[in-house]
């Protein structure tokens, strides 16, 4: 296909056959990939030291960021894509305030210094207000719609830089700091809300659905790498071991069984069914994939006490673990429940699935992490087992 200078953009059809990622989404995807294996990282380094309760509220504002960004940029180019040089060179600049976020995550994590996390962000969000400006210039149809973005992007842009030089100025306290998190996220939030009121976007739901099950493929591959390197921790300070093995191959099942959890109730018909119900599916997607990506810091610590003391219990380690597993499991049902008929996984199931998975750290202290995390894995892979002998059953 020949790369166009610049071609119109106009809305496109909500029901283009084959509509698929384009190569560009999925470069922009790997920018993310850096940040997010950066936040893992310090998470996970948080749970060794036994202080995750603490810096659990830390990690979720850095994860809404990352977050927020993709989701932002991946609803635009479901409507607007152009693939043409200027929306390129646009898409551009957002993977360099990708960038300078996830250079940022350090600091803003250990020091409470989100300079370089804000002026990321700044970054990103410039070139998604250029990008809304373009469409709604060129795009009479869906003028209205644009601009609104553009405006409530700009003011909650504004809002964002203005809570940074107010905290480095030292006028806000810590409950004052996260009061004001908590409003801009919220603003944040309302803005498609209202921006779509004058008219909703042409997001296509088969692309929209693919994006999203690639964004968690994402966060599913930090397990992988983030047990690879708990392993390589491990072996580098007691070589190989039983537990070891047994532990890095239960971290792999986890991580299947949970791949394959997402994937069995494909959202694509139920986005076309109900579009208007989007934004839960969408916006509880931030639940799923912040516990995804919590997961990974798990497995890396879990993998990699088996090679060394930390300074968190086992019992600690197992939560750390069973906690996002649980809110995984529960919310994969949850999302899909408003969009479509009848849900492939069944509330008992995932709600006795979820219980189970809670009680298990409990008996950490006397099993350890490797026995736990083995029977956490068995069950989610149960739930999958079972639910495909109930769908066997029904067809």
């Amino acid at each position: 296909m020949t790369l166009l200078i610049r071609t119109p953009m106009v809305a496109r059809a909500t029901d283009e056959p084959h509509r698929a990622s384009s190569q560009l989404e999925l470069l922009f995807d790997l920018t993310f990939v850096i940040a997010i294996a950066s936040l893992a990282r310090y998470f996970a380094g948080a749970i060794g030291r036994g202080d995750a309760a603490d810096e659990i509220v830390p990690f979720l504002q850095v994860f809404f960021a990352i977050w927020w960004a993709w989701v932002n940029f991946t609803w635009f180019a479901s409507a607007f894509d152009t693939d043409d040089v200027p929306f390129r060179l646009l898409t551009l600049v957002q993977m360099a305030g990708v960038l300078v976020l996830a250079a940022g995550v350090p600091a803003a994590l250990d020091h409470s210094d989100y300079r370089a996390v804000t002026i990321g962000y700044a970054i990103m969000r410039v070139g998604l207000v250029a990008h809304w400006l373009r469409a709604a210039f060129e795009d009479p149809t869906s003028r209205s719609t644009a601009l609104r973005y553009a405006a409530g992007i700009t003011v909650a842009e504004f809002a964002w830089i203005s809570r940074l030089l107010l905290d480095e100025a030292g006028l806000l306290s810590d409950s004052a700091r996260l009061a004001a998190f908590v409003a801009l996220v919220l603003f944040e939030l309302a803005i498609p809300v209202w921006a779509e009121r004058k008219g909703a976007t042409a997001w296509h739901p088969q692309h929209i659905a693919e994006r999203y099950g690639l964004f968690a493929i994402i966060l599913l591959g930090e397990s992988v790498f983030a047990a690879s390197s708990g392993v390589e921790s491990a072996v580098a300070a007691g070589g190989f071991s039983l537990p070891l093995v047994a532990i890095g191959g239960a971290g792999l099942v986890l991580v299947f069984a949970l791949w394959w959890l997402y994937f069995l109730q494909p959202a694509k018909e139920g986005l076309v069914a109900h579009r208007e119900r989007s934004f839960i599916w969408g916006y509880g997607h931030y639940g799923l994939l912040a516990a995804l990506a919590a997961i990974s810091a798990g497995l890396e610590i879990a993998v990699e006490q088996t090679g060394h003391h930390v300074a968190a219990s086992p019992v600690v380690i197992g939560y750390a673990l069973a906690i996002p597993v649980a809110i995984f499991v529960f919310l994969t049902w949850a999302l899909h429940s408003p969009i479509v008929p009848q849900p492939v996984l069944r509330l008992p199931l995932v709600s006795s699935s979820c219980l189970v998975i809670l009680l298990l750290p409990i008996a950490a202290g006397w099993v350890g992490e490797a026995v736990v995390l083995a029977a956490i894995a068995a069950t989610c892979a149960s739930v999958v087992a079972i639910t495909l002998i109930q769908q066997g059953d029904r067809s």
